[in-house]
């Protein structure tokens, strides 16, 4: 048993930390447009938005704990929004911080995943996002949110572990390229949401009462960090 161990834990890290061929051109293309697929209609953006609810939640709380914030609790709701909860100085740079997160985590996501992919770690990207999905679930604190966590996580697992070099790549591409494009809408459909006169409880109206900067500026901010995302993940994609 000990032998067999000592074999096998230094193929798992060489097999984590290696490097894999990059897949073929088309492949990639092939991804990017399953990826606006599910962001530009309505009909599948309105399933598919709950994952990028799940890293825009898990951005809140992930920089909560990171500016010495005690995390509470995380939820996830069918209608695609979310809530994190967190303990601490109600002002401040951990607050600041902390709400501005949240629109801005899929898209830095999808960026630093698609400098992984570009470095051609696929497998390290797909234990990263399993990694995060389980440290997630344990703030989870309802049904449909440990539903949606638990479901995917486990698509990641599977495909960690089941699937062939060729069904990791795409998988990989498909995610990021996901990441990468639903990270721009959010942004759009919230300021549509403030044109009408709602969400005055928004992130960017939080951080305009925590700085007295105005909404529209954070708009600003979370437009240019997703579009400049896309860009330049983009380009890792593509190997522009």
């Amino acid at each position: 048993m000990d032998s067999t161990a000592s074999i096998a834990l230094p193929d798992l890290w060489d097999r984590l930390t290696g490097t894999q061929s990059d897949p073929d051109l088309w492949v990639v293309l092939a991804t990017l447009v399953a990826a606006l697929a599910v962001v530009l209609p309505q009909a599948p953006w309105r399933l598919s938005r709950n994952a990028i609810t799940i890293a825009h939640e898990g951005g809140h709380g992930l920089v909560a704990l990171l500016t010495g914030r005690t995390l509470t609790g995380i939820r996830l709701h069918s209608d695609t929004s979310g809530l994190t909860v967190s303990r601490g100085k109600p002002h401040g740079i951990g607050m600041i911080l902390t709400a501005a997160a949240g629109y801005t985590a899929p898209p830095l996501l999808g960026l630093g995943g698609a400098a992984l992919l570009g470095a051609g770690r696929i497998t390290l990207l797909l234990w990263v996002a399993t990694a995060l999905l389980l440290a997630m679930l344990v703030m989870i604190r309802n049904a449909y949110g440990a539903l949606t966590v638990l479901v995917s996580g486990g698509t990641f697992v599977l495909v960690s572990w089941l699937a062939g070099p060729q069904v990791q790549a795409a998988f990989a591409y498909a995610v990021v390229w996901f990441l990468l494009l639903g990270g721009v809408r959010p942004a759009f459909e919230l300021q549509a949401k403030r044109r009408r006169g709602g969400a005055g409880d928004s992130d960017a109206d939080q951080l305009s009462r925590l700085t007295h900067v105005p909404a529209g500026l954070w708009l600003f901010l979370f437009h240019a960090v997703s579009l400049c995302s896309l860009i330049g993940g983009g380009r890792w994609l593509l190997a522009i």
